[in-house]
């Protein structure tokens, strides 16, 4: 009989799984990246070493529970990109997705993370050509001031997430203003140069932690 590539899990190993995977989602919605497999374990009530045999490594771990909410999320940013109005389009993609990211901390912090594309190569070459056009869309149609870039919206998306903790009504109010900040008014102030895409990932290499800590080489 020839030898197949895997066999499929036993149903306690599978369970298992199953549960890890919703500790996981649970316990990297309210940490981030600074959850550890043995905050998983503890969470799913299994030992560190169950956790281990199913996912080696906290990274295979993030992709195996963040791969379907990014094509989620993809899946909006596309939609939004056919909205009849390049601005409602634009703007409701950046409340989504800051919501999204307030709401779940591991989320923004996999979204806005050094290794996104690394991870998530489809996902996130579809996400930056999205974005890339939403912005020029709205330009065009003479709505969103002409000195954002689409190199603006992570550093935007980062700055409002972290406000998720803030008194009640906080996020909301300043979502808005950020927003209500990019129409094209004739009386805008000049922002001066956009950050380029390096600058981008060296700000945002300072606000979102690695998966794996420098100091751990467990997690």
């Amino acid at each position: 009989m020839p030898a197949t590539a895997s066999r499929p899990l036993r149903r306690d190993a599978q369970r298992n799984r199953e549960r890890i995977v919703a500790a996981a989602r649970e316990v990297f919605a309210t940490r981030g990246f600074a959850a550890t497999l043995d905050d998983v374990a503890h969470h799913a009530g299994v030992g560190v070493g169950t956790v281990y045999r199913r996912f080696p490594t906290k990274e295979a771990l993030v992709e195996a529970i963040f791969a379907d909410r990014i094509e989620g999320v993809v899946a909006v940013a596309e939609q939004c990109l056919a909205e009849p109005s390049a601005w409602d389009g634009l703007t409701r993609f950046m409340v989504y997705a800051c919501h999204t990211h307030a709401e779940d901390r591991g989320l923004r912090d996999v979204m806005l993370s050094l290794g996104m594309k690394k991870r998530f190569p489809d996902s996130g070459d579809r996400l930056e050509t999205v974005i890339t056009e939403l912005v020029a869309r709205a330009k065009d149609e003479g709505t969103l001031r002409t000195d954002f870039e689409a190199t603006d919206v992570p550093i935007i998306f980062t700055m409002v997430s972290d406000l998720a903790g803030a008194p009640a009504g906080a996020y909301d109010r300043y979502l808005r203003l950020v927003i209500d900040g990019l129409r094209a008014c004739p009386r805008n102030a000049d922002l001066g140069p956009a950050l380029t895409r390096d600058q981008v990932i060296g700000v945002l290499s300072g606000c979102v932690p690695p998966v794996r800590p420098r100091s751990s080489a467990a997690q």
